[in-house]
This record gives C-alpha cells, sequence and structure tokens, in this order.
C-alpha cells in the first residue's frame, strides 16, 4: 500500500468479525472518521459479504476502502490475517477503481473495549458498539499516517 497516492474523497474502513463487521467513515478530505452501523456477516459467505460492502462503499461515494489486518503481536500473519486477505481479494474485483487497502490493526477491537470499560459502557452497550469503533480507529490510523506522509510534489 502506498500512502502517497491518495486522492481526496471518503474512504470506508472495516473491522471484520465472525458475527459483525464493523464499519467506518472518512469525512469528504479523509482527515477524520466517524463510526457506521455495523454489517451482520451471520452465516453469509465471503463473496455475499463482499457485495454487501461494496454496496455501502457505493452508497457512501467511498474512493477507497480499509480493512482491518489482525496481525499477530509478533506482527507475522494468523488466521484472522489471513481471512482478511481472502476477504479483500473478493472485494476488490467488485469495486473497480476502488482501492482496497489492508491496515495493521492489531489491538484495535481490545483497546477500544478498555476505553468503554473506562467510560463506564455497559456490557450491552458495547457489543453494539465495539465492532463500529474498532472500524473508526483503523480508518483513523489510517488517516493519520496518510496524512504524515505528506504531498509527494511541490506546488509551485
Amino acid at each position: 500500500m502506498n500512502l502517497d497516492e491518495s486522492s481526496p474523497g471518503r474512504l470506508l474502513a472495516l473491522d471484520l468479525g465472525d458475527v459483525r463487521i464493523g464499519m467506518a467513515i472518512s469525512d469528504p478530505l479523509g482527515i477524520t472518521a466517524q463510526p457506521l452501523p455495523h454489517l451482520e456477516a451471520g452465516k453469509l459467505g465471503t463473496r455475499r459479504l463482499a457485495a454487501r460492502v461494496a454496496t455501502e462503499a457505493r452508497r457512501h461515494e467511498a474512493v477507497g476502502v480499509v480493512i482491518g489486518l489482525p496481525l499477530l503481536l509478533s506482527g507475522e500473519e494468523g488466521t484472522r490475517a489471513q481471512k482478511s486477505r481472502e476477504f479483500a481479494a473478493a472485494l476488490t474485483p467488485q469495486l473497480p477503481g476502488v482501492a482496497v487497502h489492508l491496515w495493521d490493526e492489531r489491538l484495535s477491537t481490545v483497546e477500544v473495549e478498555r476505553v468503554m470499560i473506562a467510560g463506564n459502557v455497559r456490557r450491552r452497550r458495547r457489543r453494539e458498539k465495539i465492532d463500529s469503533l474498532a472500524a473508526v480507529l483503523i480508518l483513523q490510523g489510517f488517516l493519520d499516517a496518510r496524512c504524515a506522509v505528506g504531498p509527494t510534489r511541490s506546488d509551485p
């Protein structure tokens, strides 16, 4: 993934889970991330889930999709990371012209849960919001890193 090849427009982020897919969207300038309602993964296969995500990406006019890549603490890829790669591979052909990025999301869900517990958010409410808030964390990390790269060409 090349962070400096960014074009203006909204980015959609995903936190893939077995039960739910957390989603977040950026503002049109790609500065901030806001949560979206999660998608129920249920027993849908990868291709059908990818079709639902592609529909959401088009609905929000996303120019890119950022998928959380849950690496192991060692930095290696486990089975969850492989599932993210498979999902990205299924999503890419459904969104021609839309960049699909994988982004290291180690411990994003754990961090969100810790903050929610510290804020005295009830368990039921945490379950409802944790996936989308993890997607916000993934997207904001991607946006911040892209912004830190800065422009690649100088303006006259």
